[in-house]
């Protein structure tokens, strides 16, 4: 393909551009040409080096085998056939030619595609591949969450696995916390190994001034940013180093759909009541989630007694001897008790070596 300035257009940007490949990244060839980058991918991929050439459009070296199986033909073939022009046997060679190539590059390209989609789950895991996916986000091309109560939040594809073949792509809404399948049925040959597992939790992390209250019809504003109310960013609550705004933004009281019959709600008791209501609760103050806050309120000024003695635990020397020694003077007690002068006794003993 060419592009109308004249220059070939390469084959990532050909790929990307195809249909249904809307949600991938640009993978750079600085990232591809990095060994590292392609650890392990070698033996998940057919014809590995005939791939990563297509990906980079790298021209092929010519094969020394197939020339040497050319010949093989030809040596096999009767001297009166191939004095032939155009024989029979020279047609036959030149189509088994044509569909060995065919054949060929049908698997290559097949292998291609494979191999981009493993090192572009890698790829948006770094940090140019993550910045060039959130651009994409807050353009809104990855689409908004079809539930109701999360007022068209923006999502982010997601796998299910990291392993190619056992899944499709899907949408995660930070909204809700949940995936779905995404509209439209062209994304439905996408591998979700493609995009994998750790990129969703990994793009909220990396970026958490992002607004998840923000509908897809509105442009997403940095917590960070001045338009906020008075003191900005800093006076916005955090729990657990994020925003309080942005944990589950959809999820909680008014933002769960309540079934009623005539203004009544149906009672969870009831044999088709709401059951699974707890699945998306949230409770009401959302300080209850603090765990860091609520760790230092329970322990209170015990954390400071608590690293003292984990500090002498890590010491062979005190903790071990204690307990042995309280354990001998209570053998010793109670042999006092008995005090029946027996020689088997530590006491008597004792004063046998005192007297000597």
């Amino acid at each position: 393909m060419s592009t109308s300035s004249g220059t070939p257009e390469s084959w990532i940007s050909s790929f990307c551009s195809l249909l249904g490949h809307e949600y991938f990244a640009e993978v750079s060839e600085e990232f591809i040409e990095d060994d590292f980058n392609l650890t392990g991918l070698q033996t998940q991929v057919a014809m590995y080096k005939e791939a990563l050439e297509m990906i980079l459009d790298v021209e092929p070296e010519d094969d020394d085998d197939e020339e040497d199986e050319e010949e093989d033909e030809e040596e096999d073939v009767s001297g009166d056939a191939r004095d032939e022009p155009g024989g029979r046997a020279a047609q036959a060679g030149e189509r088994r030619h044509h569909s060995r190539i065919a054949s060929d590059l049908s698997v290559i390209e097949s292998s291609a595609e494979m191999l981009y989609g493993l090192i572009h789950q890698r790829f948006i895991c770094s940090r140019a591949g993550i910045q060039q996916m959130s651009e994409k986000y807050e353009l809104g091309h990855f689409g908004v969450c079809p539930r109701t109560n999360c007022n068209q939040a923006r999502t982010l594809p997601v796998g299910l696995s990291d392993i190619p073949g056992e899944d499709t792509v899907k949408l995660f809404c930070p909204s809700c916390l949940d995936v779905y399948v995404p509209p439209n049925s062209r994304f439905q040959t996408v591998d979700g190994a493609f995009f994998g597992r750790t990129f969703g939790a990994l793009f909220l992390l990396t970026f958490p001034e992002y607004d998840l209250t923000k509908s897809g019809t509105e442009s997403i504003t940095n917590l960070s940013r001045p338009s906020n109310p008075p003191g900005g960013a800093d006076e916005l609550p955090m729990i657990n180093g994020v925003y309080a705004r942005n944990v589950a933004p959809g999820l909680g009281p008014g933002k769960i759909y309540e079934p009623r019959i005539y203004g009544f709600r149906v009672s969870e008791l009831a044999r088709s009541g709401p059951r699974m209501q707890w699945l998306r609760d949230k409770p009401a103050d959302i300080k209850a989630l603090d765990e860091a806050r609520l760790f230092t309120e329970d322990q209170g000024g015990d954390s400071e007694d608590d690293d003292e003695s984990m500090i002498m635990n890590g010491r062979p020397s005190g903790r071990r001897r204690a307990p042995l020694n309280a354990r001998s003077r209570q053998q010793q007690q109670q042999q006092r008790q008995i005090g029946n002068g027996s020689p088997m006794m530590v006491e008597a003993n004792g004063g046998v070596e005192s007297e000597l």
